[in-house]
């Protein structure tokens, strides 16, 4: 065998079609870049190396020098200052210089060498009364930087040692001047001798300390104070702690004071003001706050920082205390009594006004909470229905709340404060030429409205708190007329603009808009509140809710969406009156109805029912239908009892006939579906899932059905709970309604709620026990509730948890598919245009007797009979003298349905008519019965000759319950 091949390697190809030369470079600069990245890295590494060893070294030198410094200053002056005497403290003494420089607060020989030095600051100046010839000689002037320098200094290392030891000392924090032992009362006291605002370095001192952020330091020692507020045995008494900050909150740049200004953030009114409660512990520090000028000046600092949206408040001390929320509260229970003087400051007034505004908008009084997250399905995600826990701790919302007094919302009701109108131009930044009484609205409504969500019934309608009902009154007519002139005569812009107006963008960039949108908003929610507490118990005609400029036009623009007048509908549908919104409904629904029949002219669903199993098969044959059939038109023809379907087709009076008697069948309470309350008012039945498996198919069915009566214009004799038709507006249910559903129950959750005594006492849990049936079930209002002792601290949450559950979570499944069901064919925009007052009367009507001379002047005649006819007038006397079920009934037996239309019988379509039947008035044709024709709402009356046989006959025929063969 010989070797035939070729003896060289062959050359590599690149399919690519590179070069390999190409390649080679490309790896050959990478690998140089990441050399010199590693280079760049080292020499970094190397020079971050030698910094931080030289500022080490640096820092051992100065700690040897000190230690040195310390030790010269014990053998010239003693380890506990036996050797020091008042020159000590003079310019030419090197005393002060050594010890600020030696000085650190962790070490407890230095602690205790500056205590000592103090207590003898304060010996010489009491013995002498010269606090400047102790420190300066005979001539200040000459010495002044030097003295000034040392005091600094002096008093900084002070509060440094207070606030380093700070746990140690805890007890000595609140103690007063009297206990001069104290070693904290001593080095206090040393500060306010220093910072007497007589001496000539005091505004500089304390713009020095304000440049180290004192008040930080101020603030964690403070908040010690509060974990340990047993410390404090002299209540009443005005500690060293609370003299010494109202020494320094007085220096505000102000002559005389010379302080410079300090960063917002390291201020009083963010480090020491966010503090819950700061009042309870320093009584003494309120009333110098609450002076004058120094209420206006920290309140006009905050409103800066609002204005230019600068976050300067500390991190929260927890979620129930949030800085804003502290903020808040202090500065209310101050500025209450302040605003209350006679001789309160108007520009004090604008900076709380837009302090509070600004602060409310980030105050929420109710938050969703997870801790059942995890069994809440599918069927329970509907608005409103979570479980609901407070966030703000329970002290610290009534500190808010009842520093809102009357007399502070009166202040800031603008018809009574006409000093409004003289609006200074330095606040002209935040309205410029809007109207003036914008910015007290947009404080006053927010406050109201968060009062009356903790307010209950008998403090809001009993002892008329927080505003007699007569203030409320007042008040209703002038937020209706600022809304209307807001959104209507004088838009600033789109009013739904107003749902954004917490953006920042949107107050930079147009601050007069923004407040105009954030008044609509906030008066708007008011307003609607207030009608909600009026439907309750009325103590004010609705129609002080109506605007005054409603007209035709205003309703033929509502109708049309992208209008103003039809964002209005949307904002603020109480300013329309009733009547017109129904009309504004009732064309929509017409318009829906007339859309359908144009696109299903042929498209007819035909239901055969059983009277004697009218719910099945209602149920089984509507479940069928899609949404677009649903819309459409559905004739029905019944079965009577022998299986014969009854006489009479159907042209829209029989479905009249069979919704009325389905939805009797299906929301009686014998079936299980629904309960009642004690004023015999339907809610769904917590328990229906214990009585019907497919409950929950059925509640949809139910909302279809009650959709499907609205849709069609007929009305239903079914009186709905208002927490229940909250929940077709998808609204949650608070509180005061809970009378409505078990009053027993509201009373003893009021009762706790005013409880005087130790609540713990009373062994309750956060437990609810369920009684459905005879059986007793113990659901936790939260993980561990069993566990959780219900005390004076938590109360609110468990009131609200309890109420929640009554009123919320127990029916959120069957809530939450009656209104799916519901909103196939009534659209959420309908339904908002109504309170739940009015939505039960475009369910039902109303309850008043039925309006006979109504249906009179809108009946139309035929077959000979005319309006001046004898048997007609015998036939208006009779139907008169009728009882109120006996009309009903003779209204059903006419038109189908025993309640006439929501705006009388004019909108009855089509109008009722009286028809000749017999032909002569034979004694056969007087011996038969009265007739009608539902489909068009038609009476055939014989002539009968006497009242008594007309009335005879006719309550024969209404009373007859033969369905359609009487026919």
């Amino acid at each position: 065998m010989f070797f035939t091949g070729d003896p060289t390697s062959r050359k590599r190809v690149d399919l690519g079609g590179r070069s390999s030369k190409e390649r080679d470079r490309q790896k050959l600069l990478e690998q140089t870049r990441l050399e010199r990245n590693r280079r760049l890295w080292l020499r970094q590494q190397n020079s971050a190396a030698l910094k931080i060893q030289k500022c080490f070294r640096g820092r051992k030198v100065v700690e040897a020098e000190r230690a040195k410094v310390r030790e010269q200053f014990y053998q010239t002056y003693g380890k506990h200052c036996q050797n020091v005497d008042r020159h000590c403290f003079g310019p030419d003494s090197p005393f002060l210089c050594q010890l600020i420089f030696f000085f650190n607060a962790r070490n407890i020989n230095d602690f205790s060498v500056l205590v000592e030095t103090c207590r003898l600051l304060q010996h010489f100046v009491q013995d002498s009364g010269d606090a400047v010839g102790l420190f300066a000689g005979m001539d200040y002037s000459s010495n002044h930087s030097l003295v000034a320098y040392r005091l600094k200094r002096l008093s900084f290392a002070c509060i440094q040692a207070i606030h380093q030891n700070r746990n140690q000392l805890k007890d000595q924090l609140l103690m007063t001047p009297e206990e001069a032992s104290a070693s904290t009362t001593i080095l206090l006291q040393a500060l306010v001798l220093l910072l007497d605002p007589k001496l000539p370095w005091a505004c500089k001192t304390v713009g020095y300390l304000m440049q180290g952020n004192v008040f930080y330091l101020f603030r964690e020692v403070i908040l010690t104070i509060k974990e340990n507020i047993n410390a404090r045995d002299s209540f009443g008494k005005i500690s060293a702690l609370e003299r010494l900050l109202a020494l320094m909150i007085s220096h505000v740049g102000q002559s005389p004071c010379i302080c410079s200004n300090v960063d917002p953030r390291w201020s009083f009114s963010s480090q020491i003001l966010t503090i819950p409660f700061l009042w309870q512990l320093f009584p003494y520090l309120k009333v110098v706050f609450a002076s004058r000028s120094l209420t206006q000046f920290y309140t006009s600092q905050i409103a800066l920082c609002a204005q230019n949206h600068a976050n300067v408040l500390p991190t929260d001390i927890s979620n129930e205390f949030p800085g804003y929320a502290c903020l808040l509260g202090n500065i209310l229970e101050t500025a209450g009594a302040a605003l209350s003087q006679p001789d309160c400051s108007f520009e004090m007034a604008i900076d709380l006004a837009a302090v509070t505004a600004f602060l409310l908008e980030a105050l929420p009084p109710i938050k969703s909470s997870s801790g059942e997250s995890s069994t809440v399905g599918e069927d329970d995600m509907i608005i409103g229905d979570e479980i609901v826990e407070v966030v703000l701790d329970g002290n610290l919302e009534k500190q808010i709340t009842n520093a809102i007094d009357s007399c502070f919302l009166l202040q800031l009701r603008c018809h009574q404060n006409q000093r409004w109108s003289n609006f200074p131009e330095q606040f002209s930044y935040f309205l410029g030429d809007a109207p003036v009484w914008l910015l007290p609205l947009s404080v006053f409504c927010p406050v109201y409205k968060h009062m009356l969500m903790i307010v209950d019934n008998e403090e809001f309608y009993e002892q008329e708190k927080p505003l007699s009902l007569k203030d409320v009154r007042c008040l209703i007519v002038i937020l209706r007329q600022a809304l209307w002139q807001l959104l209507w005569v004088n838009p600033s812009a789109h009013p739904s603009s107003g749902k954004s107006i917490s953006s920042s963008s949107a107050h930079k960039g147009h601050p007069v808009e923004a407040i105009q949108n954030r008044v609509g908003v906030v008066a708007s929610e008011l307003l609607s509140q207030l009608q909600d507490w009026n439907n309750r118990r009325q103590f004010t005609p609705s129609s002080d809710f109506h605007a005054d400029g409603v007209n035709d036009y205003f309703i033929s623009q509502a109708v049309m969406e992208g209008t103003k007048a039809h964002d209005i509908l949307k904002q603020a549908p109480f300013l329309i009156p009733f009547t017109s919104r129904v009309k504004i409904f009732t064309s929509q629904l017409a318009s829906v109805r007339q859309r359908q029949g144009a696109h299903g002219v042929f498209t007819r669903n035909r239901f055969r029912i059983r009277r004697d199993h009218i719910l099945e098969d209602a149920y089984n044959q509507m479940s069928t239908l899609s949404e677009e059939d649903l819309r459409g038109l559905i004739r029905v023809t019944f079965v009577n009892e022998f299986g014969v379907e009854e006489a009479g087709i159907d042209g829209g009076g029989i479905f009249k006939d069979f919704m009325e008697n389905i939805t009797r069948a299906a929301f009686d309470v014998q079936y299980g579906l629904f309960k009642e309350t004690a004023d015999h008012l339907l809610y769904p039945n917590p328990g229906s899932g214990m009585i019907h498996e497919q409950h929950l198919q059925f509640f949809h069915f139910l909302g279809t059905l009650l959709a499907k009566a609205m849709f069609e214009g007929i009305l239903v004799d079914i009186p709905f709970a208002t927490f229940f038709l909250s929940k077709l507006k998808q609204k949650y249910n608070y509180l005061n309604d809970l009378p409505s559903l078990d009053p027993e129950l509201y009373r003893h959750l009021i009762f706790l709620k005013h409880y005087k005594g130790d609540i713990s006492g009373l062994e309750l849990y956060f437990v609810i026990v369920n009684n459905e049936y005879g059986e007793q079930t113990e659901e936790e209002l939260l993980p561990g509730g069993k566990d959780m002792r219900v005390t004076n601290e938590n109360v609110i949450t468990f009131i609200h948890l309890v109420s929640n559950h009554r009123l919320n979570f127990q029916i959120r499944q069957q809530s939450s598919h009656f209104l799916r069901g519901f909103q196939q064919l009534i659209q959420k925009d309908w339904i908002d245009m109504f309170n739940e007052h009015e939505l039960q009367l475009l369910i039902s009507g109303s309850l008043d007797s039925l309006d006979v001379d109504d249906l009179r002047r809108h009946t139309n005649y035929a077959g000979a009979y005319h309006a001046d006819h004898y048997v007609i007038d015998m036939f208006w006397e009779v139907l008169k003298s009728f009882s109120l079920e006996n009309q009903k009934k003779f209204l059903k037996f006419v038109t189908g349905c025993s309640r006439g239309p929501l705006l009388g019988f004019k909108y009855l379509e089509p109008l009722f008519c009286i028809q000749r039947a017999g032909g002569s008035a034979s004694e056969e044709a007087l011996d038969r019965l009265p007739t009608s024709a539902t489909c068009m709402n038609l009476l055939k009356l014989p002539p009968y000759r006497s009242k008594e046989q007309l009335e005879n006959k006719l309550l024969y025929a209404i009373n007859a319950d033969a369905g359609f063969d009487l026919s």
